[in-house]
């Protein structure tokens, strides 16, 4: 596993709150102990989800570690997101948002 994937999917999350209600990181067993402790103490401060799972195709086994809070996405990325969406297919937006 590369070794920045947590610190990556942790501002991911981060930057996904601006858009949306709750954000999760969704991390395999596999991390190590120090990115594991190191994720969810940053997901209890920063009010992001922490879920890990087993790797195994079958039997995945998710297990949520902190629950994500709600917040209000910022509507000035929501709107933007929104137009960008429009002007690439407008018969999906329409689709989507009717």
């Amino acid at each position: 596993m590369d070794p920045n994937q947590p610190v990556v999917a942790f501002g991911q999350a981060v930057s996904y709150r601006l858009f949306s209600a709750k954000s999760y990181v969704v991390m395999p067993t596999t991390i190590s102990p120090e990115d594991y402790g190191r994720l969810e103490a940053l997901c209890m401060l920063f009010g992001i989800g922490f879920v890990v799972f087993t790797p195994d195709v079958k039997n995945p086994d998710f297990s949520i570690r902190v629950r994500a809070q709600r917040f209000m996405p910022d509507m000035f990325y929501v709107n933007e997101f929104a137009d960008r969406l429009y002007n690439h297919d407008p018969s999906l937006f329409n689709q989507l948002f009717g």
